[in-house]
């Protein structure tokens, strides 16, 4: 902890360079979850087009904002 306020990673990157990877591995060591911030995963039904983590995996380790809003929401 840096202070009185803990260190939260953050993973960021352009598509396609193995964000979601490495977010599984930083995860895993800390015990922690994951909160994505992709524009698409926060969809239901796009989790092919968006490479959106599999249900054992989202056991394995808590994801958010994964699968929330229909896509005709804004």
């Amino acid at each position: 902890m840096s202070g009185n306020h803990p260190r939260i990673p953050v993973i960021t990157g352009p598509t396609g360079v193995g964000k979601s990877r490495a977010a599984v591995i930083v995860a895993e060591g800390r015990g922690a979850e994951i909160i994505s911030a992709d524009s698409r995963q926060i969809y239901r039904g796009l989790e092919i087009g968006t490479a959106a983590p599999d249900a054992e995996l989202q056991q394995r380790i808590p994801h958010h904002l994964i699968g929330l809003l229909d896509p005709s929401e804004p």
